[in-house]
């Protein structure tokens, strides 16, 4: 989750400096939005992870 911790701060630098730098604010929104796709995937990637441990753990026979 460390990844996901960086990715977002990514995102919210990015996020600042467009707020700052109205001369490139599209390019800085649009790395914004690069960064919170990644984050988006990673959340996705670790959920279906969750997902296939939960699914291939054997069930108790009886």
């Amino acid at each position: 989750m460390n990844r996901l911790a960086e990715m977002r701060s990514q995102e919210y630098i990015c996020r600042e400096r467009a707020a700052l730098d109205s001369a490139r604010r599209s390019f800085w929104l649009a790395q914004a939005e690069e960064w919170e796709q990644r984050a988006l995937a990673e959340i996705a990637y670790h959920f279906r992870e969750c997902n296939l441990g939960a699914v291939e753990e054997p069930s108790p026979t009886r």
